[in-house]
Formats: C-alpha cells, structure tokens, sequence
C-alpha cells in the first residue's frame, strides 16, 4: 500500500518499521529468466551492493526503490520514471544498470531528496520535536542511568524466567510484583541510581510502565533473534516444528532451526512459538512463511524437515511436509529418530502399580518409610554396604509417553523398591475404606506375587536398557544421521544377542529374585501348563519352558526387531545410504565416490554440472589426504570430521566435500530441542501467569531459551534498538557520542 494513504497517526510508526527492517533482498532467490532477443537475462543480486536502495519483490519479479517509496514527495516535480520505482516496479533486466543509475540523478534528483529525509529520519535527534524540547545533557545522562537500570532488571528477569507484574502479567495488575521490588532493591544498591530513579525523574517517565518493560524485553528479543540470523546468513539449514498446548489451553507452535555454523558446528536454535488458531497442515505453512518473510530466511535454502511423525505433519498429501515439498523438493523431511524409537517401546511398561501407590501423599511416605527400614534392615545383615552418595531416599518414578526413559527408570525403581511396594500395596488392601481400591490392590497382588510378572519385568528391564541409551544419544543437539543410523544398528545387534545368548541369564536372575522374595515359581521348566485362552476341555497344553522361552522371550524380541527393522529401514532410504559414505570411522571405510557423486544428483539446486564434474576428481584427493593425516585418524563422526576440516582449514581445499558434509549434518535426527521449548514453556507460562501475551511469551522464551547469546549482548546494542521502536520523549545518543558530549562515560 503506498505510504501515503497510512492514517497520518501511525505514517511514522510504518516508516520506522520498514527503516529497521531494510530493503528486501532476497539474495539467494531462484531470479526468473526473461528472454530479451536471443538472450536470457534475470535479476542479478550483486546489483544490492551497488545500489544499496534497491528492492526486489519476488512476487512481482520486480525492483523498487525503498528510500522513495517511503520519502519521495507527492508534488516534486518529474523525473525518470515517475512512480515506477515507488509503486510499479521495474522489470527490465536488459537496461537495468543504466535506469538505476538514471533514477538516482543528480545531487537536486527525487531520490537524493527522499535519501536525505531518511538520514533525518533515522536521527530523531535532528527532529523538529526534538529541536522544541531541547533536553540538557544532565537529563540526558540522568535518563540513560534510569533505563540501563531498567533493563539490568529486565535481563535478570528474562534469564531466570521470572514474573514481572503480578500473577498474570496484565497491565492492570495491582501488585507490582518482581520488577520493581528489584528496581529499588537495585536502586538502593547504589547510590546514583537511586537518586536518578527517585528524585531526578519525572513522574511520567520513570520507566517502569508495563509497556516499556514488554517494549525492552522484545528488544532483547529481537537483539537475539537477529544474532542467529546473522550467524545462519546465506548457508543451509533445517526446519523442526512441533505443536503443543500451553497452561491455558492455546496451541503454540515451536520453531527451531538447525545448521552448522562458521566453526563447523552443528547448532539448534530456537527461534519462537506461534499461537495458531488450528493445527492444520495449512495453518502450520501459511505461520512459518510469515515467519520466514519477517526474519529474511530463504525457503530455497531449506534442505530438511523434521517433525514427530503426526499426520498433519507428514501426511503424505496434505501434510506440512508435503506443502514445503511443493516450494522446496530439496527439503528431505526425516521422522524423528527419537520418537520413532518410542513408538518401539512405549507399550512395553506398565503404570497400574505406580498409579495405585502414588495415588496419594500418604501412601508415598509409607512407601519412603518401608524402603528405609529395608535398608537398615539389609545394612545390619551386611548385604548392602555404606557410603557417601548410597542408598538415597528415592520412589518410583511415574512413566510418561512423552518422557524417553521414564519407563526403564520405573522398573529398575520396582525392582530395587519391591519389598516396600508390596507393603503398602497391602496396606492399601487391608486399610482401604474405598472396595474399589481394594479390588485394584488385591488384582495387583495376586499379579505380582506370580513368577509370570517377575518374568516380565525382568525381560522389559533388559529390552528397555538396551535401548535407553539409544534414547538418550537421540535427543543430543549435536547428533546426525549416521551416527544415529550406527546406533540404531547397534541396538538391533544387542537385541538379537539377547535372543540367542541371552535366555539362561535371564532365567538365573528371575529365580533368584523369586526365592529372595518368596514369589512361588515352577519346580520344573519340563512340567505341563494348560494353554491360556483355551477350554480345559480340549486339553491343550505346553511346558512352561515352552511357554516363557518361546512365547513370551522369543515372542516379545521379534516382536520388538521386526518394529525395529520397519521404523529405521536404512535400506529404503537412498539418501542416508549415500551420506553414510562420509563417516570418518575405520580411517573412512564407508568412503564410496559414486555414492557420494550420487548425493550431488539429488541436490541440483547446490550443485552445477560444473561442480558435479570436479567433484570426481576433488574426492580423490580428498580422501588420500585424510586416510594419510594422522591428525583425521581417530575420528568418530561426521560431525568432529567437520569441526576438524576448519580448524586445519581443509574446508577451504575441498570446499565441494565440505558442502556434502553440511547437507549431511543439517540432517534433523530428533525433534528433542522442541520438546525442551514445551518444557521451557511450562516454566515461563505458569498457572499463575497464563495470561501472558502471545507476543511477549515468545520474547520471554527466546532470551530464556538462548541465554548464551543473550548474555552476550551489550547494553548499548539493546538501548539503541529500543530508541528506534518508536518515538520516545527522550531521545538517546549512541554511547560514544555521550561520551563525547558530557566528557564522561555513563550507565552502569
């Protein structure tokens, strides 16, 4: 819309925003080619650098001019052009250098006049109403104190994920709430500031409104938010989204993106949550190119997806997955390894026993006072030793889906815990007044106290055991997909071991555990057992050798194998075949140049035919140079081997295997880190502060989230930011220019 039909309230707010935004420059844009006789031209980007003005919008394949479009006036006289470059657009690639220069002029051209009102315009100093309440440098000093106060408070609450106002954040909450208990606490602290807070300012502008806290926390915000851009710049990168509901019932999406950075790398960050109104497939791709047309992210630079599996997710039609696929076939979409692994497992354990004795706080502290008088018990018989760290009060974890692990840790607690548990299961049977409960208990008895439960526990704890440590490995940041792919071929190796060698262990385990607690067991394995599920009259029966080593130890492996084999089918997957050619282990023995030269096919958009050609022989000599370097010898993933390229700067030798090594590490492996935004959000998002702005909640989050950028933000770079949001009554120099000014440095 032109500037010019803005409502003349918020014409400046509009100019602001696009003066901090900058021009458009889509740099890595896939320009279309027109044809101008026998030739085919198209936008060159390098002409952004220069005509620093310069816009393009891709929508339109047409260039503008930002500054004149914003400033130029409405009665000026005319000029080249007229209102192409501020309304039109241009398209002719042919002429293109010499109309641009044309629309620039001379030094009393359209353009130089709305270059110059920019300048103004970026300097509020300059301004008339500036100009009119010309301030002192006394007041200028006193109210720079006043805000890095402020924000000092502002950080401190951000980084701790702390409340500001009240229980609810709301502008209207009477109780201050930690803001400014710790603004004075911090005033009184010092004794300039405190003056400057109390005396020196001005009953209206002592900044401490909600909405200049909400305006600094979103330019700490920003600050963050505009470091990971930066830092991901022109490279590839990966997508990981997930969706969950907040404390009061609304559905965020969570944003995060994975890439590897200048030092070779592999990073996730968390980039924001964005409240949608529905979760369908189309809703979640109409935010996240919102999203990307605010940050300045390249769709066409996307080369992987990574959700948990949901079918709005990867639906093979409709699907987010699928609607990226049609912007972007480059972007591979991976299932989370994670969650596929849970998909194995999870309805492997039980919550019936952890359901009936956690029900209440009274049967928890039975429970904590029955293991502790097990373990005096088993301390004075000599059969548990002590120590500093042993036996900690501890109780039985509660499972959860969505909680990897959780269930493994509950096992290896019933198991240790199962003499108390007993006793206040019984408990629950003989003191309970509800015959409900006591039904539940006495089922859970009767089940316990058989040699099939014992059997059963001890198959899941070693089931689970071996792929809990695939679990964790899993949910690191740094992980890709052939280290995954390793593990997961490790875990299945475990597994089969287990069913060829491991029934004899098993079994010794199970019966010791059942004579040391008195769980009656099968005097033979060689004795007869009728057939569950069947008349007594049609006598079918086995052994129970039979029964527990086939149908239930062999049932429940192949079982769990087969789910293996079907979710983490490398076989299926041309891709991470060819990618596993990069692993470094065994001094690169899974090298293979024509899969390698295979990956480069698949990614035509990265790759020229001229790349594609020198790749060849580029491999060549790469992978003579590191079988024979003693510095590459010992690595162990692709991820070190990358790290390893930039330190020796072997990456700038072979910048085509560099590139491969990239796509391969920008891979998503698990959706883990957006789990950990839900976890983060619960921690920011309470009970008793669920009326957070949609927009300020994912300030909060990014600054929590990323505490390790935003600690290293300056003061100064924060201030600045929050100048230019909007027009303040006090208008603040640069920290230089201060300097400069009063001869002295001032803040904190």
């Amino acid at each position: 819309m032109p500037i010019e039909k803005y409502d003349a309230n918020i014409k400046d707010e509009v100019r602001r925003s696009y003066v901090a935004k900058g021009p458009c420059q889509p740099r890595t844009h896939n320009f279309p080619k027109k044809k101008y006789g026998n030739q085919y031209r198209c936008f060159n980007p390098s002409w952004f650098d220069s005509f620093p003005w310069l816009e393009y919008s891709v929508e339109k394949d047409s260039a503008f001019c930002l500054w004149c479009y914003l400033f130029k006036p409405t009665t000026y006289g005319l000029q080249s052009g007229r209102d192409v470059f501020s309304n039109l657009g241009y398209n002719n690639w042919k002429n293109a250098i010499s109309t641009f220069r044309d629309h620039e002029g001379n030094v009393t051209s359209v353009h130089n006049f709305a270059a110059d009102k920019l300048e103004l315009f970026k300097n509020p100093r300059q301004s008339v109403t500036q100009k009119i309440s010309q301030h002192s440098s006394e007041m200028e000093v006193a109210y720079r104190v006043r805000l890095t106060a402020v924000l000092d408070i502002v950080r401190f609450l951000l980084r701790q994920g702390l409340a500001f106002r009240g229980h609810d954040e709301s502008s209207s909450s009477k109780n201050k709430g930690n803001f400014l208990e710790l603004l004075y606490w911090y005033g009184a602290r010092v004794d300039k500031i405190a003056k400057t807070l109390k005396a020196n300012a001005p009953g209206n502008n002592q900044m401490t409104a909600p909405k200049i806290q909400k305006d600094l926390v979103h330019s700490c915000a920003e600050k963050v938010r505009s470091l990971i851009i930066e830092d991901i710049g022109d490279r590839i990168f990966s997508l990981m989204v997930d969706e969950a509901r907040d404390i009061s019932m609304k559905e965020q999406m969570a944003i995060v993106l994975r890439y590897v950075d200048s030092r070779g790398q592999v990073i996730e960050r968390f980039l924001c949550v964005e409240h949608v109104t529905d979760t369908s497939s189309h809703t979640l791709k109409e935010a996240i190119d919102n999203l990307f047309a605010k940050y300045g992210l390249s769709l066409s630079r996307l080369r992987g997806q990574g959700y948990d599996g949901a079918s709005n997710m990867r639906g093979e039609f409709n699907g987010l997955k699928s609607l990226i696929l049609k912007d972007n076939p480059y972007a591979r979409y991976v299932h989370c390894f994670a969650h596929q692994l849970q998909l194995v497992v999870v309805g492997l354990a039980k919550k019936n026993i952890v359901n009936l004795v956690g029900a209440s706080c009274k049967r928890k502290d039975t429970l904590r006072q029955s293991q502790h008088e097990n373990t005096v018990t088993r301390i004075e018989k000599g059969v548990i030793s002590t120590g500093r760290g042993c036996n900690q009060e501890t109780s039985l974890a509660r499972p959860g889906d969505t909680r990897w692990g959780s269930h493994y840790y509950t096992i290896l607690r019933l198991q240790m815990m199962w003499p108390a548990v007993m006793d206040v299961v019984g408990n629950v049977h003989d003191d309970g007044t509800n015959p409900d409960q006591q039904g539940v208990a006495l089922g859970l008895i009767d089940r316990m106290e058989r040699f099939e439960f014992v059997f059963i526990l001890f198959l899941m704890k070693k089931v689970l055991g071996i792929t809990n440590g695939l679990s964790q490995a899993l949910q690191e940041k740094n992980q890709n997909i052939v280290n995954a792919l390793d593990m997961v071929e490790g875990v299945k190796f475990k597994l089969q071991s287990l069913r060829d060698d491991g029934w004899d262990e098993l079994l010794a385990n199970v019966s010791k555990f059942c004579v040391e607690n008195d769980i009656e067991m099968p005097n033979n394995m060689e004795e007869r057992l009728l057939v569950r599920g069947r008349p007594r009259r049609e006598k079918q029966a086995t052994t129970y050798l039979h029964y527990y080593r086939a149908e239930v130890f062999y049932s429940v492996l192949d079982m769990i194998m087969q789910d293996m084999n079907s979710h983490f089918s490398e076989s299926t997957i041309e891709l991470l075949s060819c990618i596993s050619c990069l692993d470094p282990k065994q001094s690169f023995s899974r090298f293979d140049a024509v899969k390698l030269v295979r990956i480069v096919e698949l990614y035509p958009e990265d790759f020229s035919e001229l790349d594609q050609m020198a790749l060849v022989d580029q491999l060549e000599m790469y992978i003579y140079d590191m079988r024979k370097n003693v510095d590459f010898s010992s690595l162990r993933s692709i991820g070190e081997l990358a790290i390893k390229l930039v330190e020796t700067e072997k990456h700038l030798r072979y910048p085509l295997v560099y590139r491969l090594i990239e796509l391969a590490l920008v891979l998503p492996v698990s959706t883990a880190s957006v789990e950990r935004v839900f976890s983060a959000m619960n921690i920011i998002k309470t009970d008793l502060r669920n009326k957070m702005e949609e927009d300020f909640l994912t300030d909060c989050l990014v600054c929590y989230i990323e505490k390790d950028i935003f600690n290293e933000i300056d003061n100064e770079d924060i201030l600045q930011y929050f100048q230019n949001m909007r027009t303040r009554r006090i208008q603040l120099a640069p920290l230089d220019q201060s300097r400069n000014k009063s001869g002295s440095s001032v803040g904190m």
